[in-house]
């Protein structure tokens, strides 16, 4: 799967060029603060797309349907995620299903 690159912004982080994306609209469990945001991250600059990081926040959409407050994902956000998910084995080169890393302890759902 490879990222839209409109709207994706870009972030370089030990030497490697990513571009990483939230969706625009929630899901339908992220409008009504069911789940937790997610974004998407993948390598910039390559021919072939590689595997595609998948990470979980701790909040809820901007755009959800309740008003609930969230704060921005921040670049720093993003740059612990793709360390942390480089440690676990994350390879974003190789092709492959998406690997998933969930950030998101201390989400509590609306009811």
């Amino acid at each position: 799967m490879a990222l839209n690159k409109k709207g994706s912004r870009r972030i370089a982080v030990d030497g490697i060029e990513y571009r990483w994306r939230i969706r625009r609209k929630p899901s339908y469990m992220q409008g009504l603060c069911w789940t937790p945001m997610t974004y998407a991250v993948e390598a910039a600059n390559v021919d072939q797309p590689g595997t595609t990081l998948i990470v979980t926040s701790g909040q809820a959409h901007p755009s959800n349907w309740l008003g609930v407050e969230t704060e921005p994902i921040r670049p720093a956000h993003v740059a612990a995620s793709i360390r942390e998910a480089r440690s676990q084995g994350w390879d974003p080169m190789l092709a492959g299903a998406p690997f998933s890393l969930d950030r998101s302890a201390g989400f509590i759902p609306q009811p």
